[in-house]
C-alpha cells in the first residue's frame, strides 16, 4: 500500500498539467486493475475539495462528480469511507461547506443532535438544533 497525496489526485482531476496527469492517471488504472493498493485520509479529501472550490473554482456540483468518483474507485483505502460519501452528498445539497457538511454526518453517526455554532447554515441540517453559547 503507497499513500496517495492531494497532489496527485488535483493533477489527475485537473488536467493542468499533462504529463502528470497523463502518469496519474495510469496510477489510478493500475489501482482499478488491482496492481496498486491506494491510501488517502480524510484531510486529503477535505484539501481536494478546498482546492477545487478555492483555485480552480470548480462549481459545486463539478466537484462533488469528481470526489466521488475518487472515493469509489477500487483499491483507495480509507477511514470513514461512508462517512465521507454521506457528507459529500450532502455538501453538493446543500448551502454548507464541505468541513461543516462532514462534521454534521460525524455527529449524526455518534447519535449528536445539537451544536454550538454560530454558523446558520446548521438549521438547514435536520434533525441537528444549532445552539449559541
Amino acid at each position: 500500500m503507497t499513500f496517495l497525496d492531494t497532489n496527485v489526485i488535483l493533477r489527475y482531476l485537473t488536467w493542468d498539467e499533462p504529463k502528470k496527469a497523463r502518469r496519474c492517471e495510469d496510477l489510478f488504472k493500475k489501482a482499478v486493475d488491482g496492481k496498486e493498493v491506494l491510501c488517502i485520509t480524510t484531510l486529503v479529501i477535505a484539501e481536494v475539495i478546498w482546492t477545487l472550490e478555492k483555485a480552480y473554482k470548480l462549481p459545486k456540483s463539478e466537484i462533488v462528480t469528481h470526489v466521488q468518483r475518487i472515493l469509489n474507485t477500487p483499491n483507495i483505502e480509507l477511514d470513514e469511507k461512508d462517512i465521507l460519501l454521506t457528507a459529500i452528498g450532502l455538501y453538493g445539497l446543500k448551502k454548507i461547506d464541505f468541513i461543516d457538511a462532514y462534521n454534521a454526518i460525524s455527529m449524526e453517526t455518534k447519535g449528536i443532535d445539537s451544536v454550538y455554532s454560530y454558523d446558520t447554515h446548521f438549521d438547514l441540517i435536520p434533525p441537528l438544533t444549532r445552539l449559541e453559547p
